[in-house]
């Protein structure tokens, strides 16, 4: 993040935007969970050749089941679908330097990753957030190159990304968990940004004062409209809240991303073409997906199967940590709250109570 001071946003949400009305005849497929909210903005996108070229364009696809081959687990008996949601501080281009933090700084980490779990039914959601600074066994990879980047014990998850690429994070999250990643989706910085502009801003309960000065971040406790730059500082921010660790802006994350959702279901973009296309190509310039998705008419078709998924049924927790006895700045998965976590997953069936509390967070 850039340390040039970001003002505080004196201005407080309009009264009126929680409640508005509902319109008439809305489309259910507004009701997503986090990579589905993406692929939704797609809808209705491509009337004209031209336009739909230009979004089809945009989205970049990267063939995770040829990089992997055969070595994963299985897939769900049910039809049940995991979603490996990642946020990455690509340092390429003039926009994501200064949102990631200016400076000469090359490669790009995961600056945020969550397992979005969709059940059988399709009616609710559960996303389960890594904290970036998880110890994890990275598995053997193979490298752009054809080289082999062979397995390495105690790495921090978010460094995984920048040494061997969005597969090798799949195959990572996969060993670790025993849960079959059907998809993959991926923003940048810059998109992000950009994708919060084009919708107008969205509008946040912050839970306590916030004074981040290292991106200058200031928020007072309270109901507060932001724009995509202090969005991105809003869910990028950590020393201005909790211990200053990744642990406490998880919690602003996952809050974050509710809000977000209910900015999108609530304004009407169907009726509004020219304002869904620009959401659409906002959302796609940043936008890579696993080869399957990575098309405007594979996002159209996933994002139609997911139709009945409300976010107001969504679950968001974080994978159960504890602080790592060597090294206090690091956390590793806290068993067995986390093995029983990842069961729920791989057998489509409720998360236990036991599994949702983390040490290291406090819970």
């Amino acid at each position: 993040m850039s340390h040039d001071a970001i003002p505080p946003d004196p201005r407080p949400a309009p009264s009126s935007g929680r409640g508005r009305k509902k319109r008439g005849g809305r489309r259910r497929g507004l009701k997503i969970t986090l990579g589905v909210l993406v692929i939704l903005l797609l809808a209705g996108g491509g009337a004209v050749y031209g336009l739909y070229s230009r979004l089809d364009g945009n989205i970049k696809g990267v063939d995770i089941d040829h990089a992997l081959g055969d070595d994963r687990p299985e897939k769900s008996p049910t039809s049940g679908q995991n979603l490996l949601v990642l946020g990455s501080d690509s340092r390429a281009g003039a926009e994501n330097r200064e949102l990631g933090g200016g400076g000469a700084v090359g490669g790009s980490r995961s600056d945020t990753a969550m397992v979005v779990h969709i059940p059988e039914g399709r009616s609710r959601a559960v996303a389960v957030s890594i904290p970036r600074d998880t110890l994890v066994t990275r598995p053997e990879c193979a490298e752009s190159d054809g080289s082999t980047l062979p397995a390495e014990e105690r790495v921090m998850f978010n460094s995984v990304y920048s040494e061997a690429g969005p597969a090798c994070v799949v195959k990572t999250v996969e060993k670790m968990s025993g849960v079959r990643v059907d998809h993959y989706l991926e923003i940048d910085f810059a998109g992000f940004k950009d994708l919060v502009d084009a919708i107008g801003g969205v509008t946040v309960d912050v839970p306590r004062d916030i004074d981040d000065k290292a991106s200058g971040l200031r928020l007072t406790a309270g109901q507060h409209r932001l724009d995509g730059a202090r969005s991105l500082a809003y869910v990028r921010t950590r020393h201005g809240i909790g211990d200053g660790s990744d642990l406490g802006r998880i919690g602003l994350q996952q809050q974050f991303l509710l809000a977000l959702l209910s900015e999108v279901r609530k304004q009407d973009l169907l009726g509004s073409p020219a304002g869904l296309y620009r959401i659409a190509d906002s959302a796609t310039k940043s936008l890579t997906t696993d080869s399957g998705l990575a098309s405007l008419s594979s996002l159209a078709e996933f994002a139609r199967s997911m139709d009945g998924v409300d976010p107001a049924s969504m679950e968001t927790i974080m994978l159960p940590v504890a602080y790592d006895r060597a090294d206090p700045n690091r956390v590793v998965a806290a068993e067995p709250r986390a093995g029983r976590l990842w069961k729920a997953l791989r057998d489509d069936t409720a998360i236990p109570e036991s599994a949702k509390k983390s040490p290291a967070a406090g819970g």
